[in-house]
């Protein structure tokens, strides 16, 4: 069995074990035992590909599989990984097993909201696998519909108008994507898409893609959707949902269309640049912290979409880098705020004074991951950051 069918193979049998629960005790034995299950493949897959590589084997997909689905408009089940899609994998799998446990004691309704977080990261895995484009729109949509109900069930605060803000804004760059994916499709010639038809097709998949990387100026539904989703909700949205859009723009719109991107890339560049810049003052200036974050993460995001538009090695070296950095950094940080509110039931920094005496192992870790998101050197972000300037 080809080893990323198991991506896909191990959260169907999760939701089908979610389906037959009957109680709490076997609704976390389904989540802990299909969450290290994904680890471990994770893990498995990042050293079968190094040893692939390591043995000299420079095809550009590996453990590529193909069965055809429907033959008439050429959709395939088509699925590879290169380093990218190993490093994306690696980055959802271990923040899917930590945000179940973050979901641990999540009331009510929690057989419920594991089925929508367990479909959430099978639309996840699904994507980061495809090498086909109907398979890749149709996973990025499994893996965007769930949010609605995540957030408007589950969450807090304003959360039915965030829910419906997040869902309308993330379809609206859905509708984008569709038409740039059919426009490629039936545009494209016998081996590359001809520049006219890349200059139509090249600002909508962009445009589609970076609508949920935070490209500004749709970046609004981000900082609403992070405030009011639940802790794991979150962790998984900001840590790999948004990394969707990089990804895509990168592997779609950057590597099908080069020519239109070099000519149309400077207006992205502008677009992003604001992203870097706005969402930065913008947290400097929020008070609850999940806002902080979240205005965090569009700077952050904006800063992996703008090194994708430098087109060289060294600049997507980096925001691969960056999309792992920011991942990681930004789960933490939300498993830490989850934490701080359950204690004190506030996210106002303005009432969190001397949370160093009292919880001095968050406190500690808060800052280094703090330190991280600024580019400290010796942390992640300043290895992400400094390659991508």
């Amino acid at each position: 069995m080809n080893i990323l069918r198991i991506f896909v193979l191990i959260p169907l049998l999760m939701l089908l074990g979610l389906w037959l629960s009957r109680n709490i005790k076997q609704i976390r034995t389904v989540m802990v035992t299909g969450a290290s299950a994904l680890v471990l493949a994770a893990v498995g897959l990042t050293i079968a590909y190094l040893q692939a590589r390591a043995a000299g084997d420079t095809a550009e997909m590996l453990f590529r599989a193909d069965v055809p689905w429907y033959p008439a408009l050429n959709i395939h089940y088509s699925v590879g990984v290169d380093g990218i899609s190993v490093a994306m994998l690696l980055l959802s799998a271990i923040i899917v097993f930590t945000g179940t446990f973050a979901s641990w004691r999540l009331q009510p309704l929690t057989k419920e909201y594991f089925l929508w977080f367990t479909l959430l990261s099978l639309g996840v895995f699904g994507f980061f696998i495809s090498t086909d484009l109907f398979t890749m729109f149709m996973f990025y949509e499994v893996a965007l519909i769930p949010m609605y109900l995540l957030i408007g069930v589950w969450g807090s605060g304003r959360k039915e108008y965030s829910a419906m803000k997040l869902t309308l804004m993330l379809m609206g760059g859905s509708a984008f994507l569709l038409i740039g994916i059919l426009g490629i499709y039936f545009g494209s010639g016998a081996t590359s898409i001809p520049i006219e038809q890349q200059r139509i097709w090249f600002p909508l998949t962009f445009l589609g893609f970076g609508v949920l990387g935070a490209l500004f100026p749709f970046h609004t539904w981000s900082p609403d959707g992070h405030a009011s989703a639940p802790t794991a909700v979150s962790m998984l949205h900001a840590g790999v949902l948004m990394k969707l859009g990089g990804y895509g723009c990168f592997r779609i719109a950057m590597y099908l269309m080069p020519e239109a991107a070099q000519e149309l890339g400077w207006i992205f560049l502008i677009l992003t640049g604001i992203s870097v810049v706005y969402g930065a003052f913008s947290a400097c200036v929020q008070t609850d912290l999940k806002y902080i974050n979240a205005y965090s993460s569009v700077s952050h995001c904006g800063l992996v979409l703008f090194a994708i538009l430098m087109m060289n090695q060294t600049a997507c070296t980096g925001a691969v880098l960056q999309m792992l950095s920011h991942g990681l950094m930004t789960a933490l940080f939300f498993a830490l705020i989850g934490m701080i509110y359950g204690r004190t039931h506030t996210r106002d920094v303005r009432e969190l004074s001397g949370l160093m005496k009292i919880m001095p192992f968050l406190a500690v870790c808060y800052v280094i991951a703090g330190l991280a998101n600024l580019g400290l050197p010796g942390l992640s972000g300043f290895v992400a950051e400094m390659t991508i300037f």
